[in-house]
């Protein structure tokens, strides 16, 4: 898999050093295989120090990565089986939304998903991830569904946001959104929600009220697009990086302000470099969290469900001010 992203140039000069050596196989001289093993060496080591490293900007391009994993990825690689439900009984079936009923190592849950799409034509048929109303109803009735047979709901969000469309403003984009978030507050099961790689406004938090809130490490979770809010506070997109690093939306600052519980950690690269592994992390979070949540009384689990998100937010002093263009 080729090292495309700008702050990558260093790794894939190494990989294409690397590449040319392997071709020979056999034909290796002695020299030649130290050579590739001091280069693949060098890439580990510069691999980790720049992940380690990553900017706020960075980040959202790997958690954008046209290769990173999509929730049917997942499914894929965690469920031993899964069922899909379509349709919200209303208007019609939003394929933006994947829901239906999995196994995970024997437990059955309730999986609401966002779906991208890899080339132009699922793109087109996924809306870009990218839910229209039709698509949170779904999402409500699967959870109602959960609900009335006591199996746990599983969220996996990867949404730049809702659809902005017309039509969708028209078949009431707000109020489903509204009603899911609703539902989710008072849902009688554990719900346990991952962020998988891009966390964007009110189309991410319409499945993301959950007892648990896990986030893969290069992922990013934000109450606006980093363009959106370019375009917002300076009225120029092309400021999006000077944004995304105003509204900290990695997953490192997220965990102290209490907005995620969790930070799962990604494969050397990113988690497009390795699905497997990645699903396994998420497997077993998932699977740890909804083993704890299984045993609190329901009641409980309310309360603490009510109380984690009364919490998010604390006011305090602002210590800095947000960073103006320099051609403002």
């Amino acid at each position: 898999m080729a090292y495309d992203l700008e702050f990558e140039k260093s790794l894939a000069d190494l990989d294409k050093k690397i590449t040319a050596l392997q071709r020979k196989g056999e034909r290796l001289k002695d020299d030649e295989l130290l050579q590739l093993q001091e280069a693949e060496q060098e890439l580990r080591q510069q691999t980790e120090a720049i992940y380690h490293n990553l900017s706020r900007w960075e980040t959202t391009q790997v958690a954008r990565h046209k290769d990173r994993p999509y929730s049917e990825d997942y499914i894929r690689l965690m469920c031993d089986d899964f069922f899909e439900l379509h349709g919200d009984r209303t208007f019609g079936d939003d394929h933006a939304i994947v829901a239906g009923m999995a196994q995970i190592n024997g437990q059955t849950v309730m999986l609401i998903c966002h779906q991208k799409g890899r080339d132009s034509k699922e793109r087109q048929f996924r809306n870009l991830g990218m839910p229209h109303p039709e698509g949170y109803r779904k999402a409500s009735r699967a959870m109602l569904q959960a609900e009335k047979f006591g199996i746990p709901v599983v969220s996996l969000i990867d949404a730049a946001g809702a659809s902005p469309a017309l039509v969708d403003e028209e078949r009431g984009q707000s109020e489903a959104i509204a009603s899911l978030l609703h539902l989710m507050s008072r849902l009688r099961v554990p719900i346990v929600a991952a962020i998988i790689g891009e966390g964007g406004s009110g189309g991410a938090l319409a499945i993301g009220v959950a007892d648990r809130i896990v986030m893969l490490e290069h992922s990013i979770y934000t109450v606006a697009a980093p363009e959106a809010a370019a375009s917002i506070l300076w009225h120029d997109a092309a400021f999006a990086s000077l944004a995304a690093e105003a509204m900290r939306i990695r997953a490192r600052d997220l965990l102290p302000m209490g907005l995620v519980d969790e930070i799962l950690p990604e494969p050397l690269g990113g988690a497009h470099r390795n699905y497997s592994e990645a699903a396994n992390t998420l497997k077993d979070a998932l699977q740890h969290n909804l083993t704890e949540l299984k045993r609190l009384p329901v009641e409980e689990m309310l309360e603490l469900r009510y109380q984690k998100f009364r919490k998010i937010g604390p006011f305090g002093t602002v210590k800095s001010r947000i960073p103006m263009p320099s051609n403002s």
